[in-house]
């Protein structure tokens, strides 16, 4: 008879979420992973299967709760705009007050996520961001909020693209002034 699981599998995944996103799959062992969740290595395997799967499923949390949200906040906006800038705006405060952490998303992208099954967590969460991007932008189109010759699918790739730069530039500490500067020029594709 299998012995029932002494920990609670979805904070671990929180908590495996949290030591990648601060340090990366590549830096993270698995001494990092069954000290941060509290359980030993046969545990580890016997809840995830491998540091891959838990990896993977720690980019699904992070797109559950972070790409999701800025779907919920632009999907609920009166205005695209000043709720578009205010998602980029919290974006690069949250690397202005912690440039370690980063974006788990931006670091699984540029360590090379896609040499393991983690690549399609980020191609999904990116898919996510630009389709919430594209019908935000669809609604201010039909609200008149933008004009008649902007693409709306072509705004959000570009967005997308943004975010991600924002995101590296954040990470290098590019400072404030800076940061604001490179979300006003992107916010004057919508004029």
């Amino acid at each position: 008879m299998a012995r029932p699981r002494a920990f609670d599998v979805d904070r671990a995944v929180d908590q495996a979420m949290e030591v990648f996103w601060r340090q990366g799959y590549s830096a993270t062992s698995l001494s990092d992973l069954t000290s941060a969740l509290g359980i030993g290595s046969g545990s580890l395997y016997a809840a995830f299967g491998s540091k891959e799967e838990l990896y993977a499923r720690s980019l699904a949390r992070y797109k559950s709760r972070h790409a999701a949200e800025l779907a919920v906040h632009l999907e609920s906006a009166d205005e695209v705009r000043p709720a578009l800038r205010a998602a980029l705006t919290a974006m690069a405060e949250s690397d202005l007050c912690d440039p370690e952490r980063g974006c788990m998303l931006v670091k699984a992208a540029t360590e090379g996520a896609t040499a393991h099954s983690a690549g399609e967590q980020v191609s999904t969460t990116l898919r996510l961001v630009e389709s919430a991007i594209a019908a935000a932008l669809e609604r201010a189109k039909a609200r008149g909020e933008l004009t008649a010759d902007k693409d709306p699918a072509e705004l959000a790739r570009l967005f997308t693209t943004f975010i991600q730069g924002l995101r590296v530039m954040g990470g290098a500490r590019a400072g404030r002034k800076f940061l604001e500067s490179a979300i006003t020029a992107v916010m004057r594709s919508l004029d």
